[in-house]
């Protein structure tokens, strides 16, 4: 039997997947996102962009901006119970209510 793979993007055929219309890469303006610290921000990965994306499992999650680094942004998210610090470009981001 073949071994499993243990990419990084392993079990994520549904998760990075866009809809029909929505195929190809995103618009410029994503990649311009500001966020002030202290700002909620949801991870919304997009698949078309493979740099700056976080983890499969902080997909959908929200967290408060505590730092800028270069041109991504530090969120505080909880997982598991605790606080985890993840290091986002803008374009795999929303800002949340």
């Amino acid at each position: 039997m073949a071994k499993a793979s243990k990419g990084g993007r392993r079990r994520t055929r549904s998760v990075m997947q866009k809809r029909a219309r929505e195929r190809g890469l995103s618009t410029i303006t994503r990649a311009f996102q500001k966020f002030d610290l202290g700002d909620k921000a949801s991870v919304s990965l997009d698949p078309s962009i493979h740099k700056g994306q976080p983890h499969v499992r902080f997909h959908g999650r929200t967290g408060v901006v505590v730092a800028k680094q270069g041109t991504a942004y530090m969120l505080e998210v909880r997982d598991g119970g605790r606080v985890k610090r993840i290091i986002v470009r803008p374009e795999h981001l929303r800002k949340a209510a």
